[in-house]
């Protein structure tokens, strides 16, 4: 049984098409890359998958099971998480906040709990805030745990997105243009950050991803969209040598053969 299989999945916004007859199997342990131009179908993949659309056509399974007619805290509490294109953190709270309170959808304990300081509302919060104490020494960003996310340069944000999905203790992780606003520098520790994460969590990941050198070094199986519709899927050296990728997409890459 495929962890993530897409079937047939087509999504239309009014007269617009924007992802045609999709399929698609990610098993579990494999990084796979979407790429493609501006306005391709990739988010819009990504919202099919977890939740924010419903696919006008077709079907979307995770871990053998419909995802139809789920919202977006419902598929995470299956076991999928996901970052997005714009950093969405929240700013008004610290580093070591934000990554506490994206772990209370599964609290157990309700109003009444957190009011009388139950022995499960004691028992939650330490172990809520132990897996962001951890969360911060495993990305290096203890030293920024008191500060909001927006003093933080870019990829430290990045770094405090991935660990909130992180926090959520996913199966799939969802990393929309990780790299997004980086310089090379930072773009060289992403890759290593990803690479890591994927062996120390276990984790399957499916990236978008704009920078093919970020694509090129950690995918092992990469799809391309184009207007919506799968153009090429294979290995790297593959993709690369696809007359039809390379004219569309990497032909003006200067770094598509890092």
């Amino acid at each position: 049984m495929s962890l993530l299989e897409i079937r047939e999945v087509s999504h239309y916004f009014g007269g617009l098409r924007a992802v045609y007859n999709l399929n698609l199997k990610l098993e579990g342990g494999e990084l796979m890359g979407l790429i493609g131009p501006n306005g391709a179908g990739k988010t819009t993949v990504f919202n099919l998958v977890s939740g924010f659309y419903t696919p006008t056509e077709g079907e979307v399974l995770f871990l053998g099971q419909s995802l139809a007619g789920l919202r977006p805290h419902q598929v995470t509490a299956r076991g999928m998480a996901r970052t997005f294109q714009n950093i969405r953190l929240w700013n008004s709270l610290t580093v070591f906040e934000n990554l506490c309170l994206s772990q209370h959808y599964h609290l157990g304990y309700g109003l009444l709990g957190a009011i009388l300081r139950t022995r499960r509302f004691t028992e939650n919060e330490r172990r809520i805030r132990k897996t962001a104490q951890q969360l911060l020494e495993i990305l290096g960003l203890s030293h920024y745990a008191d500060e909001l996310p927006k003093n933080l340069p870019y990829g430290m944000q990045r770094r405090v997105e991935i660990g909130r999905a992180l926090s959520l203790h996913p199966r799939l992780l969802l990393l929309d243009e990780p790299a997004a606003g980086m310089n090379p520098s930072e773009v060289d520790q992403l890759i290593d950050l990803v690479r890591w994460i994927r062996e120390e969590f276990k984790l399957t990941i499916w990236l978008i991803e704009h920078q093919m050198r970020v694509v090129m070094n950690l995918c092992e199986i990469i799809k391309v969209l184009d207007f919506g519709e799968t153009i090429a899927e294979g290995a790297p050296v593959e993709v690369q040598q696809n007359p039809r990728v390379v004219q569309a997409y990497l032909g003006d890459e200067e770094d598509s053969h890092a």
